[in-house]
């Protein structure tokens, strides 16, 4: 991997971070060993009086630093902004900075060096933050334990690591939990470590520009469901059948649609069908049935095998099936009367919110309206006193009532950036802003939002 052009001058930062045991050392092993084209200097940290991850890293060209005096995330923030500085002064012997926090820490306070001292914003860019899932462990770990679950809400990039230990169910159940917890991270997986070091260097984490070009729908609202399918449907009757799955029930809500059948036109009946879609609906057994004009069902699968519910269409069109889950972990499939499956006519993958067992969470917020640079102002200002402990990151690009370019917010707790950037042009000037944090109150967000608009 060769280091990729940037106007931007500064040293990338990456920081490694993940629970105890989550095999943080082994892929740092891995990086300081590939032949990736960067020179790499490695600041490492250990919580406890005896520092033993420098024994645990294996020899290598690159610069190691270690702290051994606290947790990197609370009482040697001084040391790592003095280690910085001492790099910076021999800038010509590397290219990028890796960060390893104890298993211990929580990223918010290490990555908020990045923005607060002036120096150290001067001569860096914190790229991203990497954390590492322990496959096995993790489940108990996000039960009991603050860090692990703060861990998981900032990173950019999530490995799902120790796969060989965990049975595929168990890896689904667990990417489902994280995903419900951060959405807007790129999920990889893997054993011992074993990922394209491109999926965890010089990402952009920290740069929504760089972020949108790999995830076009990065910023994307999130909803409650996770996929939309429009079928063409003759009027009578027809089955949707689904599989046994990771649920004892799953969600489904189906609606007529009168727009054609694209991907934008699915977005937007995701606004439109938004608060007809909830957690608690009816549980309809196998063999009732489902009308496209009413609420959502949970349907009933504690049950092994296949299921089946009739599907009543009044009259021949274009309808639309909101699905909890992805068709896939269900083997979801619509057939007509004579049991021939229908493929959608288009479909299309939500960021999805519908695991709500955890504390922490993400929200998504979407306008085409143009935002009042004063009232959002306002608006985060006040949020951010508020809720500010409990908003691990904010992250947005914006169009500003009255402005030709994009404005890019990132923020780590209270501390928020926000600057222009490049010219909107002939883009659709659609404006996404994203907080992931501690008992979010989406209805709460979104009037907030809503009030900012122009």
């Amino acid at each position: 991997m060769t280091r990729g052009a940037s106007a931007d001058k500064r040293i990338p930062v990456t920081v490694l971070t993940g629970f105890l045991g989550a095999g943080k050392t082994t892929l740092l092993n891995r990086i300081l060993t590939e032949q990736h084209g960067l020179r790499i200097a490695v600041i490492e940290n250990e919580f406890g009086e005896i520092g033993i991850d420098q024994a645990l890293v294996i020899d290598a060209d690159e610069e190691v630093f270690e702290m051994n005096n606290g947790c990197i995330c609370c009482t040697v923030r001084g040391d790592l902004i003095r280690i910085l500085g001492a790099l910076a002064r021999r800038r010509d012997k590397f290219d990028q900075v890796i960060v390893e926090t104890t298993g211990l820490a929580d990223p918010g306070p290490v990555a908020q060096t990045f923005f607060v001292d002036e120096d150290v914003k001067d001569k860096y860019r914190l790229d991203g933050i990497v954390t590492l899932v322990d496959a096995r462990h993790t489940p108990t770990r996000l039960d009991d334990s603050d860090e692990a679950r703060q861990q998981i809400a900032f990173a950019d990039v999530l490995v799902l690591n120790k796969l060989d230990l965990v049975s595929d169910a168990e890896a689904d159940a667990l990417e489902r939990r994280v995903r419900g917890m951060n959405a807007i991270a790129r999920l990889v997986r893997a054993t011992n470590a074993k990922v394209p070091l491109d999926q965890v260097l010089e990402i952009g984490g920290f740069d929504l520009s760089r972020a949108l070009e790999r995830k076009p729908a990065f910023l994307e609202p999130e909803y409650p469901f996770e996929w939309g399918g429009v079928f063409s449907l003759d009027a009578g009757e027809h089955t949707l059948s689904l599989s046994s799955g990771p649920d004892p029930t799953a969600s489904v809500l189906v609606r007529r649609e009168p727009h054609e059948a694209s991907d934008a036109s699915l977005r937007a009946a995701a606004e439109e069908h938004f608060r007809a879609f909830v957690r608690d609906a009816e549980v309809l057994a196998p063999g009732r049935t489902i009308a496209p004009e009413g609420p959502s069902v949970a349907l009933d699968l504690r049950s092994e095998g296949r299921h089946r519910w009739t599907l009543s269409v009044p009259e021949r069109g274009l309808y639309t099936v909101f699905f909890e889950h992805t068709p896939e972990e269900f083997a979801l499939a619509v057939t007509d009367a004579r049991d021939t499956v229908l493929e959608p006519v288009a479909t299309h993958a939500f960021a999805a919110t519908h695991e709500h067992s955890d504390r922490v969470s993400s929200v998504g917020l979407r306008s085409e309206r143009p935002v009042d640079e004063r009232k959002l102002d306002a608006w985060i200002g006040k949020l951010l006193r508020e809720k500010g402990v409990d908003l691990f990151r904010t992250k947005g690009i914006l169009a500003l009532d009255g402005r030709d370019e994009r404005y890019v917010i990132q923020g780590v707790h209270m501390l928020v950036d926000g600057r222009s950037d490049r010219p909107w042009g002939d883009e659709p000037r659609v404006s996404e802003l994203v907080f992931i944090g501690r008992d979010l109150d989406r209805s709460a967000l979104e009037a907030g939002w809503r009030s900012c608009l122009a």
